[in-house]
């Protein structure tokens, strides 16, 4: 695995991988940023979102569920003191189905928090304390 991160002149600064995509990277004009882009710090939270919520979608569609729709929101604690690492997460997936039980969405969360989500691994190992709920919200036919 391979990226690279390029500053030219001013934020934000611009990650690229090998396969071209591109990823912003920003933070507030008090540390010579333009706030135009989440910070890097944001988008470790961002990446746990989206790590673990493939793992479910990958999980409910095995299952043969529809996951039409799943939001993750997160929020977390930064220790006082540099450097201002996670010391704890809390996570709550919301998921829209029409065919989906909560005990299997709270199963495909499980498994993807302790089991199979690299960035929640890498969070934990470093001491983060993760916990996290479910919902599930039927979808609505007209």
């Amino acid at each position: 695995m391979h990226v690279s991160v390029t500053f030219r002149e001013s934020m934000p600064l611009r990650g690229s991988n090998r396969a071209g995509h591109t990823t912003l990277f920003d933070t507030s004009p008090e540390f010579y940023g333009t706030g135009t882009a989440p910070s890097p710090i944001e988008m470790v939270l961002q990446s746990l979102a989206a790590c673990s919520m493939m793992d479910v979608i990958s999980i409910l569609k095995k299952k043969r569920r529809d996951p039409g729709a799943l939001i993750v929101e997160v929020d977390a604690d930064r220790a006082a003191e540099h450097p201002k690492v996670f010391t704890a997460v809390r996570m709550l997936f919301r998921l829209e189905s029409s065919d989906c039980p909560l005990s299997d969405l709270q199963r495909a969360v499980s498994l993807s928090i302790e089991k199979y989500c690299s960035v929640s691994a890498m969070l934990r190992q470093s001491g983060c304390h993760i916990e996290w709920n479910a919902e599930l919200v039927r979808e609505v036919h007209q």
